[in-house]
């Protein structure tokens, strides 16, 4: 059983960055791929990045390459997403997820464990 909980949103404007951190319960963090997703009001829930077992491997939605950069710290069981040039298409609820595959998985379907989401809102 893994426990996942995310910080770092909040209101910000256009251009500013945010960085989103979630903390992972459990000895077995390194044994996981780690992945965010979000999702806007009356949206289906969609990828954005993930990130292998041992962070050699990352994966991008096409809408966030180039501005957003997922890494982790398996000594601190937390995983990250540093958010740039932010853009009010970029509002939404970011959930962190953890997946036992050595792969980097983009479908939700692939992750087992999900956080309770954390609140990204970008105003023009």
């Amino acid at each position: 059983q893994v426990q996942l909980v995310e910080s770092g949103g909040g209101l910000v404007q256009a251009g500013d960055s945010l960085r989103l951190s979630c903390a992972a319960s459990g000895r077995t963090f390194s044994s996981y791929t780690m992945g965010w997703f979000r999702q806007a009001p009356g949206k289906e829930r969609e990828f954005v990045a993930a990130i292998d077992l041992n962070g050699r491997n990352t994966g991008y939605a096409h809408s966030v390459k180039g501005r957003f950069t997922i890494s982790r710290d398996n000594s601190k069981n937390t995983v990250y997403l540093r958010m740039n040039s932010l853009k009010p298409e970029d509002t939404a609820a970011y959930y962190c997820a953890a997946g036992r595959t050595a792969v980097v998985a983009t479908t939700a379907g692939a992750y087992d464990y999900w956080g309770q989401g954390t609140q990204v809102t970008v105003s023009s």
